[in-house]
């Protein structure tokens, strides 16, 4: 029997093949790459989201999601509908994370007819070899990845929607809680707290002055020395009594060399970033926001002008725990450490980085795409913090493959009767991997001059110099040691670090003065709130756990329902305890000496989303 032929009906006037991405930046960078026979159009980000004004969950029928078009969103739907009705195919090209995938589900389910052709291509830099190949070999949606993300915003909804009418009821209206920035709220709270019931104590530091005995009547040079020990036991000093007493005593004794150590150290450059290190480096040695620096990232990674050869994607994707990088980015670092340093400032022994247990190996390390040119090649055509980013990456890449550095560390011991002073220092011997920092600004080389001493020389004492001390409270969160601290707890992913800063400050419980975050007093109000009735939503535990479970549903090990309904139970149960206890908890309402010019009573305090009025 005569087996049918299948033919495939084409559609009238096709066009061109239709790629979507999220932003105009890069989809000017792949429109340069792919040529005149692709399309390429942005999405402008979700355009499929939760509504915003009620729950949006069908509790009753396995937490299925009421999915509807964003505010403001419908217009660039409806363009890309009209150009997907007369491509040839369609090719969905969203960043190679949860919201990526998910961004090129919902378009997917936006745009599909019966005959439409969806292919899902995914790259880690914006390069023409990374482009092609993606496109040479796409592959389909990966439905782990989306039901990851489909479950973290149903959590996300859960909490916030549940928790937020509490906090109107007993504060103010407009509050919010979430699932993750509550946690970053509680520990800025904790760490306040801590430096409230601080209780600075005094103490003191001696050192020598001293120098080698002059027997020509030379001037030798003078060098310091701390005193670390007494009798053999490391020495406290309490008081200023305490200091007279040592000082009286030390004064009649001898300085002796007692031993002399000079060892080789290594200092060994460090991994190429990560997005929780960039954000810490670029904060300590830029000034920036972990919002300001993913956004400058953001951009690198898009595509920046670069006068005739067009939009150039400089750094790969931005968002990832992985410190891998290709051969070929590798082989690239090689030819130019070679070129321009020589072969001794390459690595003898390549060393191979390891991510933190759970990290996302698909992705790369945060590198320069084109690792052979340095930052002052095209240091005209960035702004000012695009260089400023774009060098630190390039730097901390370049110097993950040169070879370590090499200190001498000299330590000198003086005894003075049962008294032991250290005198050290360091010299640089080979600067290896620092070679690329010009500014040398990751040396922790000690320039202290010690002379050349011997074991039993007498030395001068020429003064000794007490200095009082107190000890210091914690310090106050930053940007950079909060994204460290919600790394170190499994608090929050790549992604999301520098949203949850930005989200707690934007709404007032959380304010930056200087450098540091001090929580508002809005901001200790909420967290006391959600302490009491709600103990899971700001435990880091209880989150880092979570955040565990949705990795897991992204690598296909559980079910995102069961996830969902593993937290739900339990949570509706405390939400309905919650609500009863708080029942018979009035508004705190604070009386005030000043009187209303109006009805003459005294006014009272109460809360807005910026704060306390009146």
């Amino acid at each position: 029997m005569a087996v049918k032929k299948k033919t495939t009906k084409t559609k009238k006037n096709l066009s061109k093949f239709l790629v979507i991405v999220e932003s105009p930046a890069k989809s000017k960078t792949i429109n340069k790459i792919l040529g005149k026979n692709f399309k390429v159009l942005a999405s402008m980000g979700h355009i499929i989201d939760l509504p915003v004004d009620r729950m949006g969950i069908d509790f009753e029928n396995g937490f299925k999601p009421e999915y509807m078009v964003m505010k403001g969103r419908k217009k660039y739907l409806n363009s890309l509908k009209k150009e997907a009705k007369t491509a040839s195919a369609i090719y969905l090209a969203a960043d190679p994370d949860r919201e990526g995938e998910a961004i090129c589900w919902h378009l997917k389910n936006s745009l599909a007819k019966k005959d439409t052709t969806f292919h899902r291509v995914s790259f880690g830099e914006i390069t023409e070899k990374a482009v092609k190949a993606a496109f040479l070999h796409p592959g389909e949606l990966d439905m782990n990845k989306i039901n990851a993300q489909k479950a973290r915003r149903i959590l996300d909804r859960i909490v916030g929607y549940s928790l937020s009418p509490l906090l109107w009821r007993k504060i103010t209206r407009g509050l919010s809680a979430g699932r993750v920035q509550s946690v970053a709220v509680m520990l800025i709270v904790r760490r306040e707290e801590e430096i409230r019931r601080f209780k600075s104590e005094e103490y003191w530091s001696i050192e020598a002055l001293l120098s080698k005995k002059n027997q020509k009547d030379e001037v030798s040079p003078e060098f310091n020395a701390r005193l670390v020990k007494y009798k053999g036991e490391k020495i406290d000093i309490p008081d200023e009594e305490t200091v007279k007493e040592i000082v009286s005593n030390v004064e009649k004794e001898e300085f002796k060399v007692a031993d002399i150590s000079r060892k080789d150290k290594k200092s060994y450059p460090r991994a190429p970033y990560i997005t929780s290190a960039l954000q810490q480096d670029a904060f300590n040695k830029l000034n920036f926001s972990a919002n300001k620096t993913m956004r400058i990232a953001q951009s690198l990674y898009e595509g920046i002008d670069l006068g005739e050869e067009g939009s150039v994607g400089l750094i790969t994707y931005m968002r990832t725990d992985s410190v891998r990088v290709s051969l070929d980015a590798a082989d690239d670092a090689k030819k130019y450490i070679l070129s321009e340093y020589g072969e001794k400032y390459y690595a003898k022994k390549q060393v191979q980085y390891k991510s933190k247990k759970g990290a996302q190996e698909a992705h790369e390390a945060i590198r320069p795409t084109l690792p052979l040119r340095p930052p002052d090649e095209i240091a005209g055509m960035l702004s000012v913090d695009e260089l400023k980013l774009y060098s630190l990456i390039w730097k901390r890449f370049i110097a993950s493959q040169m070879e370590n550095a090499l200190f001498s560390v000299l330590t000198v011991n003086i005894s003075a009767g049962d008294y032991r002073f250290r005198a050290g220092g360091s010299q640089l011997i080979f600067d290896g991997f620092l070679k690329v920092y010009k500014g040398m600004d990751d040396i922790t080389e000690d320039d202290s001059e010690i002379p050349d001493l011997t074991v039993g020389e007498i030395v001068d004492l020429k003064e000794l110099v007490p200095e009082q001390h107190f000890t210091k409270p914690p310090a106050r969160y930053t940007d950079a040691s909060l994204v460290k601290i919600l790394e170190e707890k499994g608090i929050g992913r790549p992604s999301t670090y520098a949203p949850i800063i930005r989200t707690v400050i934007n709404r007032n419980y959380i304010q930056r003065k200087g450098k540091a975050l001090h929580p508002t007093e809005l901001g200790e109000l909420v967290n006391g709130l959600l302490l009491e009735n709600f103990p899971d939503v700001v435990d880091e535990e209880f989150t880092a756990k979570m955040e565990t479970e949705l990795d897991n549903i992204e690598d296909g090990k559980i079910k995102w329902v069961e996830v969902l309904k593993n937290f739900y139970l339990p949570f509706t149960k405390k939400l309905e305890e919650a609500k009863e206890r708080m029942r018979n908890v009035k508004r705190q309402v604070v009386t005030t000496d000043e009187i209303c010019d109006k009805c003459g009573k005294p006014m009272v305090i109460k809360w807005g989303r910026r704060g306390r009025f009146l």
